[in-house]
């Protein structure tokens, strides 16, 4: 044990040479406030400790109360879903296809006869009427041709009366002398040639009035050509293309003169796809619209159809009339046509959004009374918003927009139908 040497005329504190406090009784207090420092310290220590260690209990026992509460949550909740009604589609289907416009008839007029262009009475843009003289060619050696062709008709003419003059002094030579012969007075040698010279004036006689039938067919052919000197129209219609000019040469059969197109009525080619070719027969309405001409539009009605797809594009050729009196339409021109089909395979539409595709392919969420039943479906077209089905859903059905991937078979879900703006 330490013994203190107090002494009581000493002071209780001493003071070094800067003046602090100094001596073994500073020291001793010092000691003392250091282990109360320390205690308190420690207790502090174990407080926190054990309010941390009770902190992280409570915080782990709440997660756990959480989880369990979101586990029976999820496993009781039954999510609203957005559906919507499939609905049949309409009872025609309206298409719109690329087409070409055509004349109701067109002719490409050729020369049938040999000669110069005398008149031209026509040109590109003109009207005609059926027969109206279009052009005249003249050809001086036809009508040459032709007076030769009557005058040989003349003369076999002449021949047959010279022949049938031989064939009649035959018959009476052959008659008066068969009689002879029988009675004896001519010899039988007589009486053959008498008949046989009958028998010859007879077929020369018929080759004769052969060459009479032959030569007036020549110069009616002589005379149908001289006729083919004056062009004529076929047809009401307007001229389009003219290829010959005053004092042209033409020649029969090759030369192209003319263009002839009945405009009055416009023959409209479309062609149809397979898909919608169905249905498509004479008297099915349509429209027809030209870029060139907003606003306006042209009724018609489908007039001849063939009877087979053309198989490269698996479309049908469709011919459309459209009444054109006022001409605005012409030949050739690209158009629009709208048509008109009555359907002929039942099929309803249904939202895109709720279409789903996945390994399972295209198929569609249908909620009945509260269940979710998947049903596959195969598309007919798509109309961008919306798709036309042929089968897995029908008309009524309530169908799941935008389907999160958790549902499955037998989901329970609870329907709601979106909002309408």
């Amino acid at each position: 044990m330490t013994e203190i040497d107090v002494r009581p005329d000493q002071a209780l504190q001493e003071l070094d040479a800067s003046g602090e406090a100094n001596g073994p009784f500073l020291r001793t207090k010092e000691r003392r406030n250091r282990r109360s420092g320390a205690a308190k310290f420690g207790s502090a220590a174990l407080l926190v400790l054990v309010g941390a260690l009770a902190l992280g209990g409570w915080r782990h026992y709440q997660a756990d109360r959480e989880l369990a509460a979101t586990s029976e949550q999820a496993r009781t909740l039954v999510p609203q879903v957005r559906v919507a009604t499939v609905r049949a589609s309409d009872s025609r289907i309206n298409v719109t296809l690329p087409a070409t416009t055509a004349a109701f008839e067109a002719a490409n007029i050729f020369a049938r006869t040999s000669g110069y262009i005398e008149k031209r009475y026509v040109d590109i843009g003109d009207r005609v009427k059926a027969g109206a003289l279009l052009a005249e060619i003249v050809a001086p050696e036809l009508d040459h041709q032709i007076a030769q062709a009557q005058a040989t008709l003349a003369q076999t003419q002449g021949t047959l009366q010279q022949t049938q003059a031989s064939r009649e002094l035959a018959e009476v030579t052959n008659a008066r002398d068969s009689g002879l012969v029988k009675q004896g007075w001519l010899t039988a040698q007589q009486g053959d040639n008498d008949r046989l010279t009958l028998r010859a004036q007879q077929a020369a006689e018929a080759v004769a009035k052969s060459n009479i039938a032959a030569q007036q067919a020549q110069i009616k052919v002589l005379e149908q050509d001289k006729a083919y000197q004056r062009v004529v129209a076929p047809f009401d219609g307007v001229i389009t293309q003219r290829n010959v000019d005053n004092g042209g040469l033409v020649q029969a059969g090759s030369t192209f003169m003319f263009t002839l197109m009945h405009a009055n009525v416009i023959r409209t080619q479309v062609f149809v796809p397979q898909d919608e070719a169905f249905g498509v027969q004479p008297g099915v309405e349509a429209v027809i619209r030209v870029p060139e001409l907003p606003g306006r539009t042209f009724p018609g009605k489908v007039t001849r159809i063939a009877s087979a797809l053309q198989p490269g594009s698996r479309t049908l050729l469709t011919e459309i009339d459209v009444p054109n009196a006022d001409g605005m339409l012409q030949p050739g021109i690209y158009c629009t046509v709208d048509l008109f089909i009555p359907r002929k395979t039942p099929s309803v539409i249904v939202p895109a959004d709720a279409i789903v595709f996945d390994e399972n392919g295209l198929h569609v969420a249908v909620v009945s009374d509260g269940l979710v039943h998947m049903r596959k479906i195969s598309i007919a077209r798509d109309f961008g918003k919306q798709v036309e089905v042929h089968d897995g859903v029908k008309p009524g059905d309530q169908v799941i927009l935008n389907p999160a991937l958790t549902l499955t078979e037998g989901s329970r879900v609870s329907a709601r139908r979106p909002q309408t703006s």
